[in-house]
């Protein structure tokens, strides 16, 4: 999400200077900004540094911090939960303390998560900015604990925050530790597709384009103290998903070491407290900020199929 919503912001606003303070841990690749040029600057360094915090957002008189540093990945929370803890709350309990002290502060917008309100039921309504937070995961728990930080800080010391909460996020550059491009990589390695579970479990996925424009939105005309949730519209099980990109894998992919790729399926065991569904409503942010997303399920995995089959230097690259 962070390297595409600065792809997007450079873009858009040419003029406006942007920073990045990124620790470049696994997942890290500096190589997904080396052609931004101009009023861009990126700087190698951990948001749990204060120091460097302070000194960023003095000499570079930033008025909007952006918040997207955390670990993410629910899988590596269930075997490592500290580093969750370290990155999701002290990282965000630390900027938001350099930012509360900063003169220039304007808007601080922490980007969350739909996870943090739990799991639904099939006919259970959709996550309104209501719902009650029930997290499931040392991951979801991990950003609940931040968003709790930040909708408290702008309650005890006014700090100017905005929180968004999206559903599951897809497109170009994602680590291929996820679903989507996991599946896709395996596809065409000829790997096995492994499924949790019986399949069944649903999300809505968002393409990752139309997040930045919702983030753009409510950086622009978002209320101070308020929260957004920014969703798709596009509820699938996995196992619907997975089949959709084998078909999409069958028909652009003309050299695939096994074809047709469903053949790769495999069902793997469950993974501890997997929640069953996730569903947004984005009415709030739909009425208020005039956003919605574009892409529908089948052309955001079409773009997404074509980038990793036009970019396969990127992901070869990576120590997988």
């Amino acid at each position: 999400m962070g390297t595409n919503f600065v792809q997007y912001w450079c873009g858009k606003y040419p003029d406006d200077r942007v920073i990045v303070l990124d620790a470049l841990t696994y997942a890290g690749i500096r190589s997904n900004l080396a052609k931004l040029k101009g009023n861009f600057r990126f700087v190698h360094g951990n948001i749990c540094d204060r120091a460097l915090v302070d000194s960023l957002l003095a000499t570079e008189r930033i008025d909007t911090i952006v918040h997207f540093a955390a670990e993410s990945h629910v899988d590596r929370s269930i075997s490592s939960p500290a580093a969750f803890v370290q990155t999701n709350v002290i990282g965000t309990f630390t900027l938001l303390e350099a930012f509360r002290d900063h003169s220039e502060a304007a808007r601080f917008l922490h980007v969350s998560t739909d996870e943090v309100y739990g799991s639904l039921d099939a006919d259970d309504p959709a996550f309104t900015e209501q719902s009650p937070y029930a997290p499931n995961s040392p991951y979801s728990a991990s950003k609940a604990s931040s968003d709790h930080f930040v909708r408290a800080f702008s309650k005890t010391y006014d700090v100017p925050t905005l929180i968004t909460h999206s559903s599951n996020n897809y497109g170009a550059y994602q680590f291929p530790e996820k679903l989507i491009p996991l599946m896709c990589i395996n596809m065409l390695l000829g790997k096995p597709l492994p499924i949790y579970g019986d399949g069944l479990n649903v999300r809505d996925w968002i393409y990752v384009e139309d997040h930045c424009r919702a983030l753009d939105a409510v950086i622009q005309r978002g209320q101070i103290g308020e929260t957004y949730n920014i969703g798709g519209g596009n509820e699938i099980t996995n196992i619907e998903l997975v089949d959709i990109l084998c078909e999409l894998m069958n028909e652009l992919a003309p050299d695939l070491p096994v074809r047709p790729c469903q053949k790769l399926i495999t069902y793997v065991t469950d993974r501890p407290g997997h929640d069953r569904r996730y569903a947004i409503d984005i009415t709030k942010i739909k009425t208020e900020l005039n956003w919605q997303p574009i892409e529908q399920i089948e052309t955001g995995l079409r773009k997404t199929v074509l980038w990793y089959l036009n970019y396969s230097d990127w992901w070869r690259s990576l120590a997988l």
